[in-house]
């Protein structure tokens, strides 16, 4: 059973200043999420599910997605604000002007795939061997398993130095995550180090803490936690303006409560990714070198 590829592109960039799930970074106009889901399919994925926002519908198919369905199983579904919320929610939230977080934003996906997938950031490069790492491992596991995996990175290997960063903080003991928490402001200090604005306050940290990237591997058995965790979000903050349901909270909670495992699994490969709009020139430089050292073709897609 092939795995699915599910991409989280819902996400406002507010920190970018536009939209840059299809801003074209490669030769011939393919954008970051071009090579990611080349990566994925050269490593044996058989489908990939884009979650998007309506209003970008009409330049997400223009940009990027009628390329890809051209050359494999491709689908989208939308994540807006009012998704996986009863009436009284919606009104209740009325004043809240996006969408919940990428709980909400995999949970939109829910009838969309159907096989063990792999979930990723649109703004982030993870490099191939992680796809087939992970690809891999998923081929083992049926619909129904409970043990879930992720690829993890070294935090001082992801930061940005354009500005802050959000990672979640993993504690691991013998290639399993035990937890893990959200830090969504990570930045260097004015003498290098490096800190977590937490709502507790500062904590410094030493940049080798393993961290999640959102490149996680679930079975279809995951949904149901983190319905749960969904649910349990909204009776706490639906009154929230501002917080967000994060999927490394929710893989957290499903691990401390014994709802699922999920191996830990690391990679060779340099991460990069367009958080700020200053990021957009390294990704382009690197996306470059790769495709003059052959790793990648010029033209991604035959058509």
């Amino acid at each position: 059973m092939k795995p699915t590829l599910l991409v989280m592109a819902a996400g406002l960039g507010s920190r970018y200043g536009g939209v840059k799930q299809i801003d074209a970074v490669g030769m011939h106009g393919e954008t970051l999420l071009d090579f990611g889901v080349y990566d994925a399919f050269h490593a044996g994925y058989g489908k990939v599910v884009f979650i998007i926002r309506k209003d970008i519908e009409h330049d997400f198919r223009e940009r990027l997605f009628d390329r890809i369905a051209r050359n494999m199983d491709a689908d989208y579904v939308f994540q807006e604000r009012t998704a996986l919320l009863t009436d009284e929610e919606a009104a209740v939230s009325a004043e809240r002007t996006k969408p919940w977080g990428t709980i909400q934003a995999i949970l939109c996906a829910k009838d969309a795939v159907k096989t063990p997938f792999t979930v990723i950031n649109a703004d982030d490069y993870y490099g191939r061997s992680a796809y087939g790492i992970l690809g891999s491992y998923l081929e083992t596991l049926g619909n129904d398993d409970t043990t879930h995996a992720m690829v993890g990175f070294t935090l001082k290997n992801t930061m940005s130095p354009s500005g802050s960063v959000s990672r979640a903080i993993c504690v691991i003991d013998n290639g399993n995550l035990v937890s893990m928490e959200e830090n969504t402001k990570i930045e260097y200090t004015a003498d290098g180090g490096v800190v977590s604005h937490m709502p507790s306050g500062d904590v410094m940290l030493t940049g080798e803490e393993p961290v999640s990237m959102n490149f996680f591997g679930f079975t279809p058995k995951a949904f149901d936690s983190f319905m749960e965790y969904w649910e349990d979000f909204k009776r706490k903050n639906i009154r929230e303006m501002k917080v967000e349901c994060l999927l490394p909270n929710g893989v957290s909670e499903m691990v401390t409560s014994g709802k699922g495992s999920v191996k830990v699994f690391t990679t060779p490969d340099k991460w990069f990714g367009m958080t700020y709009p200053e990021d957009k020139a390294n990704v382009m430089a690197e996306l470059r070198k790769k495709i003059e050292s052959g790793y990648y073709p010029e033209k991604l897609w035959e058509k």
